[in-house]
C-alpha cells in the first residue's frame, strides 16, 4: 500500500499520542495531557501527516514566529516504517508548505546521531547553537 503525504492534514490525538510514544520510546500520553490538534491549531505554522491507508504512520509539526522563521518539531516515524525514506517525504512536504507561507528561515534541533538524516537526506546546513537545561539547578547553558 502507498503512503499519502498531506500538509496540515487531518489527525486525532490519540493516533498521535500512539506514535509519539513509539517514536520518542515514552508512554502514551492522555489527549488531556496533550492535546495536539489544540497545541498544533493554536501555535503551528502547519504539520505533515504520513498515512498508509487510515493509519498514521508519520507526522511531523511546523513551528514558526508568525513571520520568516519556522522550525521542525516532533518529527516521528513508525517504526515499521523508518529507514524507507517516509521522514525524508514529510520534511519535504514541510519544507514545500513553509515556503509556500512566505518563510525565509526553516530551522531544526536534533540529537547525536540524526545528522545523516537531516543534513545529508534532508539538505539542512550543519550550525552551532545553544541548549539550556531549565530543570538544572545551576542554570548553565549547554553547548549542543
Amino acid at each position: 500500500m502507498s503512503i499519502g503525504y498531506e500538509w496540515r492534514g487531518r489527525f486525532a490525538n490519540d493516533e498521535v499520542n500512539v506514535l509519539h510514544a513509539e517514536a520518542f520510546n515514552t508512554r502514551v500520553f492522555s489527549s488531556t495531557e496533550w492535546n495536539w490538534v489544540e497545541l498544533t491549531t493554536q501555535h503551528s505554522l502547519g504539520w505533515v501527516t504520513a498515512r498508509e491507508g487510515v493509519n498514521l504512520v508519520g507526522f511531523i509539526n511546523v513551528l514558526w514566529d508568525g513571520s520568516v522563521h519556522a522550525w521542525l518539531q516532533d518529527t516521528m516515524v513508525s517504526r515499521l516504517h523508518r529507514h524507507s525514506g517516509v521522514g525524508s517525504k514529510l520534511v519535504g512536504v514541510a519544507v514545500d508548505g513553509v515556503r509556500s507561507a512566505g518563510c525565509e528561515w526553516l530551522h531544526v534541533d536534533f540529537e547525536d546521531g540524526l545528522e545523516r538524516f537531516y543534513i545529508d537526506s534532508c539538505g539542512f546546513t550543519a550550525t552551532r547553537a545553544g541548549l539550556m537545561s531549565l530543570s538544572q539547578p545551576t542554570g548553565r547553558p549547554h553547548q549542543v
